[in-house]
């Protein structure tokens, strides 16, 4: 992927993960969980670090070590 292709889609990945998070109930939203993952694998972050950029870390227990 050329870094301009790389670069907007994890801009659009983070926005979209923004904008998600802040719905009600987004937590359980399937396409959240799908961006979140597609984000994770573009970038090579774990998922808790992923949450932990979005400001989310503490809203997801099961992923605390």
């Amino acid at each position: 992927m050329p870094p301009s292709q790389f670069l907007k889609r994890r801009n659009d990945l983070w926005q979209r993960l923004r904008e998600l998070s802040a719905e009600d109930d987004f937590a359980d939203s399937p396409e959240f969980e799908a961006a979140l993952l597609e984000l994770s694998e573009l970038i090579g972050w774990e998922r808790t670090r992923v949450l932990a950029g979005l400001g989310l870390d503490g809203l997801f227990p099961e992923d605390r070590p």
